[in-house]
């Protein structure tokens, strides 16, 4: 077990998924790798891949809040992690509350590239997970494709 943090390029190469340990006893951000791939689904899982960036370049990520079989869901609630050397930055979705510190532009600084050779960031998630490909595979876009009200976040966050 380790925290989700603390995960290598070598850990995400050996096991792609990993899931919330949940146990009371670790840190709450503590993951063990799922071994059986393809899994039927993301929930409470986080899938480390190579992301491609918009310029090309490619770059190791953590995946999460993925519904497989959702693709709506997943476009509005998936969270990314980019690593750099030693350090992740987990980049906010325009309806958190620290998008000002978390968002492209920080990507961006973080990176030491530009935004525009950031977005779209692609993603792949289809060797790991069963489900619609819509929700498994897409790109993730400077500004959302759709951007819902608060109300409309609530909703669909708690069915």
């Amino acid at each position: 077990m380790k925290t989700v943090d603390a995960l290598t390029e070598e850990d995400l190469r050996l096991h792609a998924v990993w899931q919330y340990a949940h146990d009371p006893s670790a840190d709450e951000t503590s993951v063990r790798p799922v071994k059986r791939l393809p899994v039927s689904n993301l929930t409470g899982k986080v899938v480390g891949t190579e992301v491609s960036l918009a310029n090309g370049q490619k770059a190791w990520a953590l995946v999460g809040n993925v519904d497989a079989t959702n693709p709506r869901l997943t476009q509005n609630f998936l969270t990314l992690s980019i690593k750099r050397g030693a350090e992740w930055f987990h980049l906010a979705r325009y309806h958190d509350f620290d998008y000002d510190q978390r968002g492209p532009e920080k990507l961006a600084g973080f990176l030491g590239l530009a935004v525009d050779d950031i977005y779209p960031i692609s993603y792949d998630l289809r060797p790991y997970a069963k489900g619609d490909a819509a929700a498994l595979c897409g790109k993730i876009l400077k500004e959302p494709a759709e951007r819902l009200t608060r109300a409309e976040i609530i909703a669909m966050a708690v069915p």
